[in-house]
């Protein structure tokens, strides 16, 4: 699938979708350059699995992971931009929880996640820079 969202209300909107779809044990990986919306993204979609819209969701850079408790079970936000070594990646727990939720953003820096992924969003600036174009593959 893939679509244009023009704007702040469309990627809520999105992360929404996602959200309801998305199951204990989903990896998902959100690809793109530094700000294309990967945490964006991510932030919409943790807002609308925990049933808050103001629920902070900081940018897990420098955290590395930010854990959530939702209804739907754990939900942990990674950014592996820091990771030096993909070795690296195991210490995080990131696939310890099999009934976690897991969305990953730089996700190529480890091909250990990125094979175990089953869901991958890629988004870009389109030419022009409004908004963003979003393509979603099911594995």
């Amino acid at each position: 699938m893939e679509r244009l969202l023009p704007d702040d209300d469309a990627t809520a909107a999105l992360g929404a979708e996602l959200a309801a779809e998305l199951s204990p044990g989903d990896l998902v990986i959100l690809q793109g350059d530094l700000g294309a919306g990967k945490t964006a993204l991510a932030r919409a979609i943790i807002r609308a699995l925990a049933n808050d819209p103001e629920l902070e969701v900081p940018s897990p850079t420098f955290a590395l992971v930010q854990p959530y408790d939702t209804p739907k079970g754990p939900v942990l936000h990674a950014d592996l931009y820091r990771l030096g070594d993909p070795r690296e990646v195991d210490e995080l727990g990131l696939l310890d929880n099999p009934a976690a939720i897991v969305l990953v953003e730089w996700a190529e820096r480890s091909p250990e996640i990125v094979a175990d992924a089953t869901l991958t969003i890629a988004l870009e600036i389109p030419p022009g820079g409004e908004g963003r174009l979003v393509s979603i593959t099911r594995q």
